[in-house]
């Protein structure tokens, strides 16, 4: 059906793994790692492990339910087939708003990053960029699919390199021993650490436009194997050679590690970051914008259902740029639009572990995608107990 409304089918691997690379590696990276060394020191590590153990159960769970439905596996289709309507409704309406969040907070850390160069105006700027991103989308899915290619290369080559050269300056006393962690702290630090760990779904959404279905599943596993080996790597290296005080105290800190030992690259991190971040954008609006239009075709409602002449829903991406803006006129601040993002997505997540669970036979697949939704049902659970 789509197909035969436009949607252009140009996406292959690379642009598969940029999406999800892109849509996971993004504002968190540059921003949490500061967050959360303020709440637990060097302790915060574990809750880097923890979550990265608990978003590839849900990733895992979620390659395996992908090939299941291939071309006719919208989020929507998925959550349909397994929970009936009101159900699926709900959770693609807590997907699609954990998105608007998600653009709204990676704007909210490109803000932070101008700051650290002296620029003012950031709301405006913010709001710009969410603008111009998608204007860039609505002319059509292969030059968003590029873009995004070259921003992750541009991103991804950088940190690799940073976590690499501060090896050197690593301190063993930076690292242990651990300071007391208190539960309260842990549990925060694990949701504000969810944020950095979300977005991998992205690669599984455009199923429409890819060239062959058979390539999402692997592209996702490729995506998980990046993030987490750059993450833990970067956090160590972080944390060990600046220590988590440095780290507490800047609101771009991996610029502030970086400065202490390279007195003149502040500049170039936060142009790096900044890079980052407007690669996320470009995933989250991409994503966020076919999940809408999915769910629109599916229940037939005018206008989100449509896409334009040149194979992109316009409509679905004006609608969430401009509650995505309008978002950033309520709250501004990072770590208030991270939280809400990783709650409402976390729901979804949790149920793409019990269809694996459900429809998946063999014990090792059912363990993964138990230990996954128990997880992330706890991480929920805790947040709103505590």
């Amino acid at each position: 059906m789509d197909q035969k409304q436009g949607f252009r089918r140009s996406l292959g691997m690379k642009e598969l793994v940029s999406l999800g690379v892109g849509g996971t590696i993004g504002s968190g990276i540059f921003v949490v790692p500061g967050i959360a060394a303020a709440i637990m020191g060097s302790a915060s590590l574990f809750a880097w492990v923890i979550v990265a153990c608990s978003a590839t159960c849900v990733l895992l769970s979620l390659s395996w339910i992908v090939p299941l439905f291939g071309r006719e596996g919208s989020f929507y289709s998925i959550f349909h087939f397994m929970f009936g309507e009101k159900i699926a409704t709900l959770l693609i309406l807590l997907y699609v708003f954990g998105s608007l969040a998600g653009i709204a907070t990676i704007a909210a850390g490109i803000g932070q990053y101008l700051s650290f160069f002296g620029v003012s105006y950031l709301l405006g700027i913010e709001i710009a960029i969410i603008i111009l991103f998608c204007g860039m989308n609505i002319i059509g899915i292969s030059i968003s699919g590029m873009t995004e290619n070259v921003l992750t290369i541009l991103k991804i080559v950088p940190l690799v390199i940073i976590s690499i050269v501060l090896i050197p300056f690593i301190d063993i006393s930076n690292l242990v021993p651990f300071p007391p962690v208190a539960p309260i702290g842990l549990v925060s630090t694990i949701l504000i650490v969810y944020w950095p760990f979300t977005g991998f779904e992205i690669s599984a959404i455009p199923v429409n436009e890819v060239k062959d279905t058979g390539s999402v599943s692997k592209a996702l596993l490729l995506v998980m194997v990046l993030v987490t080996a750059i993450y833990l790597a970067l956090n160590i290296s972080l944390i060990g050679s600046a220590g988590s005080s440095i780290l507490a105290g800047s609101p771009a800190p991996i610029a502030a590690a970086v400065s202490l030992i390279y007195a003149d690259s502040g500049g170039i991190i936060g142009i790096i970051g900044i890079i980052a971040m407007l690669s996320a954008i470009n995933a989250y609006i991409i994503g966020s914008s076919r999940t809408l239009h999915s769910f629109g075709n599916r229940c037939s409602i005018p206008g989100i259902c449509d896409l334009n002449t040149l194979g992109t829903p316009a409509v679905a991406l004006v609608m969430i740029c401009v509650i995505s803006a309008a978002l950033l006129l309520v709250s501004n601040q990072f770590a208030v639009l991270a939280v809400i993002s990783v709650v409402a997505t976390l729901l979804p997540y949790i149920a793409f572990c019990i269809m694996a669970l459900v429809l998946l036979p063999g014990a090792p697949k059912k363990i993964i995608a138990l230990s996954g939704a128990l997880s992330t049902l706890s991480i929920l659970t805790f947040f709103f107990l505590v």
